[in-house]
């Protein structure tokens, strides 16, 4: 807070490793810095690896009010620039950033021309020397949590008294493999609060072994995610989990598309109706979010995944044979990526700027496909699906595909509804 109540401070950078939980701290400054009435608006945009320049503009005209009815980029940037500079004390929390961007392309002004309406930028990010190319004047660190308080975040969310010395003990022991990271530590013991000693113990040994197999820098959280994976209740869970991570870093993922594809691969087999199905996706997606693995940013049907959580689930979708999930969703792909294999059983490419598929897909394990919201994709080859006899769900909406070519008399187990942007109707193939 000192930071933005200094004048001669424009730009702040908040800097730490991976669900070390700089989002929380910038969202609860931000609630703060409005409520003391340090500034008048406060916006916030998740910028992720991939920078979408007219997602970005819309969330911040969307928090100025406005309208951006310019086509050009640079027409959106004018109209944001001129609005912001119009106004005063505005905050814009720039979350997630991997590098350099050019805020004046973007719409927000230079430093000075912040500083003359009293508006000021704070960023997050995972490499300190984004701060610098950002041109941040104060930069804090955000470390992981002492020993104590790791023990105490963790006894909070397990809700467990451990009133055992040796239960105590062991419990201790898995909170300090979290390493110090919240959304690891809260993971672990939401997925452990109501189990049994045995349970924590092999939880703890399996913390202890899978140590030496994740040196990366987040190998501290993907093995306790994989823990709070592994301690799901179901495998309808489970696969719902996994098909999360075909969405993009940050992405509004219905409920209900999560319904469809579960659907289309034959998951809520124990349910008689598709209401029960429907029912039963919303009651997992619940689940997920309670156990701490989804997170509900209050959009209605909506759920969104946290990038390091993501991360561990690409993984583990790639390292388990029956999930060889090839995801480069929201990427800013302009052509059909070429590192594509035969053993791929889901591929999402949606939310990018693809505009021709392969003449043959060669994926003969492949399931899933999705490919919505490439908006100038207009066709599909005849023999696209040729060798992909076992594809169950396509996704072709917000697609100018108009029609459905003759490649689909190929997709005898295809399960899921396929819908078209320029198509009325629906066509349930299967």
């Amino acid at each position: 807070m000192r930071a933005l109540k200094d004048n001669n401070v424009t730009a702040a950078g908040v800097y730490g490793m991976g669900g070390v939980g700089k989002t929380t701290l910038v969202e609860h400054v931000g609630q703060e810095a409005r409520k003391q009435g340090l500034f008048d608006h406060v916006i916030m945009v998740r910028v992720n690896q991939t920078p979408d320049l007219k997602r970005i503009q819309a969330i911040l005209a969307d928090g100025l009010g406005i309208k951006l009815m310019n086509e050009t980029d640079e027409g959106r940037a004018s109209r944001l620039s001129s609005e912001i500079m119009r106004r005063n004390k505005i905050l814009i929390i720039l979350d997630n950033v991997w590098g350099r961007l050019d805020l004046p392309s973007i719409g927000i002004p230079s430093h000075n021309m912040l500083q003359s309406c009293n508006s000021k930028v704070l960023l997050t990010t995972r490499i300190w020397n984004v701060c610098h190319v950002m041109m941040s004047q104060e930069n804090i660190t955000l470390s992981t949590l002492s020993k104590e308080d790791s023990w105490t975040l963790f006894v909070k969310y397990a809700r467990k008294s451990f009133e055992s010395t040796y239960f105590k003990d062991v419990a201790r022991k898995v909170a300090r493999e979290c390493g110090g990271l919240p959304i690891a530590l809260i993971a672990v013991a939401m997925a452990l609060g109501d189990k049994d000693l045995t349970e924590w113990k092999y939880a703890a040994q399996l913390l202890e072994k899978s140590r030496a197999a994740n040196p990366d820098d987040n190998g501290e959280a993907s093995k306790c995610i994989k823990l709070s994976y592994d301690f799901l209740k179901d495998e309808d869970s489970k696969s719902c989990f996994l098909l999360c991570c075909l969405f993009p870093e940050d992405y509004d993922i219905r409920i209900e598309d999560l319904f469809k594809y579960g659907i289309g691969i034959g998951l809520f087999q124990d349910t008689d109706t598709i209401q029960e199905a429907r029912g039963k996706a919303r009651s997992v997606a619940k689940h997920l979010t309670h156990s701490s693995l989804l997170l509900d940013r209050g959009i209605d049907g909506c759920v969104t995944m946290h990038d390091v959580i993501r991360d561990t689930a690409i993984q583990i979708a790639r390292s388990e044979d029956e999930h060889g999930f090839f995801v480069e969703a929201g990427c800013g792909l302009k052509n059909w990526p070429r590192r594509l294999r035969e053993g791929h059983s889901a591929i999402s490419v949606m939310t990018n700027d693809i505009r021709e598929l392969p003449e043959e897909l060669v994926c003969p394990k492949l399931q899933i496909l999705l490919l919505q919201e490439n908006y100038f994709l207009d066709q599909i080859p005849d023999t696209c699906f040729k060798n992909t006899s076992l594809l169950r769900v396509v996704d072709l909406s917000y697609t100018s595909i108009s029609s459905l070519s003759m490649s689909f008399i190929h997709l005898s187990n295809l399960q899921a509804r396929v819908q078209c942007v320029e198509v009325s109707s629906e066509f349930h193939l299967g």
